[in-house]
């Protein structure tokens, strides 16, 4: 299957490079490249690609807010968006995974990341960029002035298994192998996992995980 990739960026070297390097891949297909954020939204909502790359400073609207547009809390049928930018700030990393980011990358992470994101993006795992990781994993870790709402129906042991994993940054296959169960069993407890926690990625079940003390 051809993973179809939106690409939102306003320098066109950028853009250009981009596509080039996905271009390339066997599996992917570029099926727009826009230079601002109010033609990032138009096109993927017409397009329905199935991961969007989007850069944070835009003009018109930015990446926080295309992303929280096409993948935020109350969109139907939320698209799979990951963030590729230079600017390595906290506000930028939280914003965009709390909106409902599935990934976030810097532009000097080289094509290897860049191509392996948007894989996990189009088969719903998260990657973030290892220079942020420690960071944002310390941040979700620290203390909350409110804890998460409590669970309505409790995981089981074995989902929370899986929601540590997940956490630390597990793909499903790793998961699988780790729990010694076939994929699809993990794909199962996911789907039970996104249903109780009310969670539709991977990066709010990590949240909820650090939240709750779930992982430390």
């Amino acid at each position: 299957m051809t993973i179809r990739v939106l690409i939102a960026d306003d320098q066109q070297l950028v853009r250009t490079g981009f596509q080039m390097i996905l271009d390339a891949q066997p599996d992917m297909e570029v099926v727009a490249a826009v230079a601002d954020g109010a033609e990032a939204v138009a096109q993927a909502r017409r397009l329905r690609p199935d991961v969007c790359l989007l850069d944070i400073r835009m003009p018109k609207l930015d990446g926080i807010e295309v992303t929280r547009l096409l993948a935020g809390p109350g969109v139907d049928n939320p698209l799979r968006v990951v963030i590729v930018t230079t600017f390595d700030l906290d506000e930028y990393v939280y914003g965009a995974l709390r909106s409902g980011a599935t990934g976030f990358l810097l532009k000097d992470s080289g094509p290897t990341l860049l191509i392996e994101a948007v894989r996990a993006a189009a088969a719903g795992d998260a990657l973030v960029s290892p220079s942020v990781t420690v960071r944002l994993l310390q941040h979700l870790a620290q203390p909350r002035r409110a804890a998460p709402p409590p669970v309505n129906d409790p995981l089981t042991d074995r989902e929370l298994d899986v929601v540590r994993l997940i956490a630390r940054g597990r793909t499903n296959q790793e998961v699988a192998a780790e729990l010694f169960v076939s994929l699809s069993t993990v794909k199962t407890h996911l789907g039970s996992i996104f249903a109780k926690l009310g969670v539709r990625n991977r990066v709010e079940i990590a949240a909820w995980a650090w939240e709750s003390g779930v992982v430390s």
